[in-house]
């Protein structure tokens, strides 16, 4: 069985760091391979859901509704449909 390895703050901060970069990664790597498996892939594009297949082909879906600005650290609340 394998000890445990305390990390130290440094080494931590540093590998959470990575996650931005890694989790990157893996979005194109699932991109490529969902397209590669023949399979279709949503993603907006210039204020559209696009569907983009393994051919290239795109076709528009819709427009997309403009982003909501939001603060760092605010707090939003969804209001229940009425």
């Amino acid at each position: 069985m394998k000890s445990r390895v305390q990390l130290s703050e440094k080494s931590m901060l540093a590998m959470e760091s990575q996650i931005p970069e890694l989790a990157g990664g893996a979005v194109k790597r699932a991109y490529y391979q969902a397209l590669t498996t023949g399979w279709k892939v949503l993603e907006a594009v210039n204020g559209k859901l696009v569907e983009t297949s393994a051919d290239g082909e795109q076709r528009v879906i819709r427009d997309l509704q403009t982003p909501v600005p939001v603060v760092v650290g605010s707090k939003r609340i969804r209001r229940s449909p009425q």
